[in-house]
């Protein structure tokens, strides 16, 4: 016990009362947490859509997903941002679930959910530990995100085959994106993914390919989650384990801690990752893939208004997003039942920006030629020994770099040498 207390970073001052909450809930900060919430209830939704229709998933399990994505996350989400007074806001972890995606083609889901509790078992052992600073340190970046541009290139790819497959809604809910992306007054009012989707359910509706969609009863719009009792596989282990605490410890983790420093927050690292691991462990019962500290939600929450007030906007983001995983039925079946067109582009258009920051971090500066090793084997898309291409795209990045890039490994311990002292 004292080991854990003296890991665990402790807030500045003491957790807000509720009145204290109230007063700081600007409109600013509560048009951010509203926005923020409207930006991972539109693309990063259909992601998880699109990887579980893949998957051979039933519309109850993705809506537990998204119960598990929401509201439980949204949850864990209130009481850290009211203990640490911070904008802390932990959803689910897009580049792992995309990651889920290909692994589906050959693992069970319950082995997949398997990995993700020993997953969730391994973050917060390393939270616990304090060793997560010195994880995020030892992996060399640009060989991770040509493993993440690798298993996003799939999204990207499906936004060019809408737009030929269906002209009618993907190239308007494009032209959206892309003027509302170019003209930063309208951008700032309307954010380009939630304009992207406004006009495509116009598209859908007056181009008569809504037939369908349906709100169904009353009690069938409120979640029931499906349980989803794992069962243990070696090859889900070794596959998806390491990548998927990568993906959220040193990606996820790593983006959302560098948002909130530009903002000024200093992020209590190693408390995220136990939060992490223990969310993992919870949401992965109703079949959710691991928890992580969004980025781009946390960015947009700080985005704008006084400092101090962020964490009430996080908060204000939390209590929606527990909303809107209780009636995650409904929304998952409106969306499961738009052409899907509608899904590829949106979530092509929700995930261009992070397939362009893969590209651009992978082959910046250093460790380029592990970062395009790693890429292709991922592209490539062949299991070896049932163990999927993520893994392996890791494995081979990282030993092309170990072997032939070793002046980045020299260049990058000397960084760290002087940033220590």
């Amino acid at each position: 016990m004292p080991m854990i207390r003296n890991t665990l970073e402790r807030p500045d001052s003491a957790p807000p009362g509720w009145r204290r909450i109230l007063a700081d809930l600007t409109p600013t900060a509560a048009a951010n947490g509203l926005i923020g919430m409207i930006f991972s209830a539109t693309g990063p939704v259909a992601i998880v859509l699109a990887v579980g229709t893949h998957g051979g998933l039933s519309e109850a399990q993705m809506a537990s997903w998204l119960f598990g994505a929401f509201t439980l996350n949204g949850l864990l989400s209130l009481l850290l941002c009211w203990f640490y007074r911070k904008p802390l806001v932990c959803f689910w972890t897009i580049p792992g679930t995309v990651l889920i995606g290909p692994a589906l083609d050959h693992l069970s889901f319950a082995q997949v959910m398997g990995a993700c509790y020993a997953t969730g078992l391994f973050m917060l052992l390393l939270g616990l530990s304090g060793w997560v600073r010195r994880v995020m340190d030892a992996i060399p970046m640009p060989v991770v995100m040509g493993m993440v541009a690798g298993v996003f290139l799939s999204f990207g790819l499906d936004l060019v085959r809408a737009m030929h497959n269906n002209v009618v809604i993907a190239v308007p809910m494009v032209v959206t994106w892309l003027v509302l992306g170019a003209v930063p007054s309208l951008g700032r009012r309307l954010p380009p993914i939630l304009g992207a989707l406004v006009v495509g359910v116009l598209a859908i509706y007056l181009s008569g390919q809504g037939h369908g969609m349906s709100l169904g009863s009353t009690s069938a719009m409120l979640a029931r989650p499906v349980f989803e009792p794992p069962v243990w596989s070696w090859a889900a282990m070794v596959e998806l384990v390491i990548p998927l605490a990568i993906a959220v410890l040193v990606v996820q983790n790593g983006q959302g801690i560098a948002a909130l420093k530009a903002a000024g927050h200093d992020t209590p690292i190693n408390a995220v990752a136990v939060v992490c691991g223990i969310g993992s462990i919870v949401t992965a019962a109703v079949g959710c893939a691991c928890t992580c500290l969004t980025g781009p939600t946390n960015a947009i929450v700080t985005s704008s208004g006084k400092r101090e007030s962020h964490y009430a906007g996080a908060i204000f983001c939390a209590l929606l997003a527990v909303a809107f995983g209780l009636f995650s039925p409904l929304f998952t079946r409106l969306l499961l039942h738009t052409p899907s067109a509608f899904i590829m582009a949106l979530g092509g258009l929700a995930m261009l920006r992070v397939l362009q920051a893969s590209f651009v971090t992978a082959f910046r500066t250093r460790f380029t030629l592990g970062a395009m090793v790693a890429f292709l084997v991922t592209v490539a898309n062949l299991s070896i020994a049932n163990i999927g291409a993520a893994f392996w795209g890791l494995v081979a990045g990282f030993a092309v770099s170990w072997l032939l890039e070793r002046p980045d490994f020299h260049a990058v311990a000397k960084e760290l040498a002087a940033r220590s002292e």
